[in-house]
């Protein structure tokens, strides 16, 4: 009987790969939607134009045109130029991959911050839960975008700061998630079964709890990954994003705005339909997503 247990209790090389990978894929083909299909294939095409962009159209984005100030788009500029003459389809392109540079990274950071913080809540004895839950009620009081303007107030700021801060600040409402979702699972039969024949209580959670959330996780990070493109366009608004020369789509729409009464509309059509569009296709996604997981 002891041999059995130890057998069972021992996981299988290639086993942890071969659950996550069989459930991935038995996930995707479960909930494909027409909805998702939209947001994945708007979100591509958003990601294609910020990085295959520059290969296709190879013109600098810094370069500045003295002879074509505030020139409206045409075939020589299809976007048109901005007050310095430079070309804003490349400023376009360059201010593309920061932004979703800076949307996917953080919100991989926060996905992973609330999954850690969740699980151990959810694995520690009740009064250890008790307490982590009573940390993460304070930090959820707090107004997000009040300590996204501090943080961002304080620092340098570069692409890759601004990742750590929006990342760092967006996971307590994912840790919740995760939290009570563990709950729930962890009393289901096969769970406790496992727990019977000796698995241990990391190999539970990696195995049983997160390959059961999947859905979950991954709905919510289209969300999120929404919820930081508007969050650093907001910080960009107000001069706190990504600083000059460098260029992210809300940088772009702050500086056209300050333009757009003697008359150049592109400076702020074309920036603010690309965040549109982002936040736009991450919710399609997400809701096709959950429309599935609901069984819509």
């Amino acid at each position: 009987m002891n041999v059995n247990n130890s057998l069972v209790a021992r996981p299988i090389p290639g086993m942890f790969t071969r659950l996550w990978t069989d459930s991935l894929r038995h996930w995707v083909g479960q909930y494909g939607h027409p909805m998702t299909w939209t947001g994945l294939g708007l979100f591509v095409f958003l990601m294609l134009f910020s990085w295959l962009g520059p290969i296709l159209y190879p013109a600098s984005p810094l370069a500045i045109h003295a002879n074509h100030l505030l020139l409206a788009p045409s075939w020589q500029f299809p976007f048109g130029t901005d007050n310095l003459g430079r070309n804003m389809l490349a400023r376009m392109m360059d201010g593309g991959q920061a932004t979703l540079e800076v949307g996917l990274l953080g919100a991989l950071i926060a996905i992973s911050l609330g999954i850690i913080y969740g699980m151990i809540a959810a694995m520690s004895p009740r009064w250890l839960d008790k307490v982590l839950m009573r940390l993460l009620d304070a930090l959820l009081a707090l107004p997000g975008i009040v300590l996204m303007i501090f943080f961002a107030a304080i620092i340098p700021l570069n692409a890759l700061s601004l990742i750590l801060v929006l990342g760092c600040l967006s996971w307590p409402g994912l840790a919740r998630i995760v939290r009570n979702e563990a709950l729930a699972y962890k009393e289901r039969d096969y769970v406790l079964a496992a727990r019977q024949f000796g698995a241990s209580t990391f190999y539970i959670a990696r195995t049983h709890l997160l390959r059961s959330m999947l859905p979950i996780l991954i709905v919510n990070a289209t969300f999120m990954v929404a919820d930081l493109i508007l969050a650093l366009s907001g910080l960009s608004f107000l001069g706190l994003g990504i600083q000059p020369p460098h260029a992210s789509w809300g940088g772009l729409l702050n500086d056209g705005l300050q333009l757009v009464i003697i008359g150049p509309w592109w400076l702020i059509v074309f920036p603010g339909v690309a965040i549109f569009l982002a936040i736009v296709a991450m919710n399609v996604l997400g809701q096709g997503l959950l429309a599935r997981l609901e069984g819509r």
